[in-house]
């Protein structure tokens, strides 16, 4: 497991996961981080559904942000032939990722593996006295989707393997799953900020970000251009669903979710 120490981080640390190719959402999410004078800090899967992957990588690289390796890197580092997404096979979005991936792959250059290829697997940080852990989805498997549903044993488990290798933390801060939560466990909280690519699948154009202050908290909305990257994904002809998504908030496939995070029946 490849590590870096942040050190104390006294000021407020802006958390996002999942850029996603979407360059509009990113530059607006840097663009709030210097605005409230924080620390980025991203979750990784730099780059997926949408279609400007090479320049959400350069807005991610020219910017100051700390960011962990997603599956997405992993797998584009290692000339891989698919996301590593962790969809079952044959579902729904494991089919509709054959598209983007393929895309974001021909597009991505050897400079941009390489540098994908020396992320960390996880970061810490301390603020307010308290050691925070940074990784992607799970230490398992970088793709293990933990939910706000999820058991408190699927948490443990991964805190144990975590602290196995790299010490004692009192919260850790994970991505990989695209819906915000915090969740509160005997150790202390599991947060994951959203992504800010895709809306969380509740019928909102706007993305999530959370903010982390004098060890508190709290998750906000992201306004950013939407059409233009809808135009950026109907150029790369990837119109499969998710540029429908970036306007509707909602997914195309509801597969991976838990039944309690899917859109309710119509009853009527």
């Amino acid at each position: 497991m490849r590590h870096k120490d942040l050190g104390v981080l006294t000021g407020p640390v802006l958390i996002f996961g999942g850029p996603y190719s979407n360059v509009q959402a990113t530059r607006a999410v840097l663009a709030e981080a210097e605005a409230r004078g924080a620390v980025p800090l991203c979750t990784g899967d730099v780059v997926a559904y949408c279609g400007a992957p090479v320049q959400t990588v350069a807005a991610i690289r020219a910017s100051a942000c700390a960011i962990v390796a997603g599956n997405c890197e992993r797998q584009l580092a290692a000339g891989a032939p698919d996301c590593g997404c962790g969809f079952d096979a044959g579902s729904t979005c494991d089919l509709l990722s054959v598209g983007w991936f393929r895309f974001a792959d021909a597009a991505i250059g050897a400079d941009d593996r390489a540098w994908m290829r020396a992320l960390p697997d996880v970061l810490t940080f301390s603020q307010a006295e308290a050691r925070y852990a940074v990784i992607h989805g799970g230490v398992s498997d970088v793709a293990r989707f933990l939910w706000s549903e999820s058991p408190d044993t699927e948490f443990e488990a991964e805190w144990d393997l975590l602290e196995a290798a790299i010490g004692p933390v009192d919260h850790v801060v994970a991505g990989h799953s695209g819906i915000p939560f915090v969740r509160e466990l005997r150790r202390g909280r599991w947060i994951n900020a959203g992504v800010i690519g895709m809306p969380a699948h509740d019928g909102r154009m706007a993305t999530r970000f959370a903010i982390l202050e004098k060890g508190a908290v709290t998750v906000h909305d992201l306004d950013y251009d939407a059409q233009g990257a809808v135009a950026d994904m109907q150029a790369a002809g990837l119109t499969q669903g998710y540029d429908r998504a970036l306007l509707t908030g909602y997914w195309p496939s509801e597969e991976v979710l838990p039944l309690d995070l899917r859109r309710p029946v119509d009853s009527g």
